[in-house]
């Protein structure tokens, strides 16, 4: 949906891919995925090894908004790590992790079951003693590679990191590298600030 020359979109970005449109190293970038306007660009950013959603926009003053700590949004991601963390293990970054940057904002955090994701390409390194299990980890901040630091503070390297909500805007079925313009009512949901 298009409204006064504004435009949205979300993005399943595959791994590999970096979260801008071009690169001096000539690595994969969005510009390979699909004939984007001009004037967007990614409402903040995935690792190239992380991948999900990714909201596209040149709406700034969406941007900002969704980009400012004070806000505190909703991020959810799926989470694979190496090993099964026990409930202790969840509640520690519920309580917040002390990583090198300081003690991160309580989280949401539980085990689920695998989500029907298309394989990873290339796959993951899988351990044949070692089991694997999936968290959905809530954060209501985005610093460098948070994540991944906080499962490998409590002893359970990612493996697989996929963004599957921000805020309002679920990555549902999307398929990996495909696009979708959001839609009227999303957009407003998503310009709405928390009522608490």
């Amino acid at each position: 949906m298009i409204t006064s020359g504004r435009k949205y979109f979300i993005l399943n970005k595959p791994y590999g891919v970096l979260s801008q449109f071009s690169d001096k190293e000539n690595r994969i970038t969005l510009s390979s995925l699909h004939n984007f306007p001009s004037d967007v660009y990614p409402v903040g950013r995935l690792d190239m090894d992380s991948e999900g959603l990714l909201i596209i926009t040149n709406d700034k003053s969406l941007t900002d908004y969704l980009l400012n700590p004070k806000n505190k949004h909703e991020r959810e991601y799926f989470v694979q790590v190496e090993g099964i963390p026990s409930e202790n293990d969840l509640q520690k970054l519920r309580n917040g992790i002390i990583l090198k940057d300081g003690l991160t904002l309580p989280a949401k955090a539980k085990i689920i079951d695998e989500p029907d994701f298309q394989p990873r390409v290339p796959p993951i390194r899988e351990r044949k003693n070692i089991p694997t299990s999936w968290l959905s980890l809530t954060l209501i901040e985005g610093r460098n590679r948070q994540v991944r630091r906080m499962t490998a503070a409590i002893g359970f390297p990612t493996l697989r990191l996929l963004r599957v909500k921000i805020k309002n805007i679920l990555l549902g079925d999307l398929g990996v590298g495909k696009v979708r313009e959001l839609t009227k009512t999303e957009i407003e949901n998503l310009k709405k600030t928390s009522s608490s």
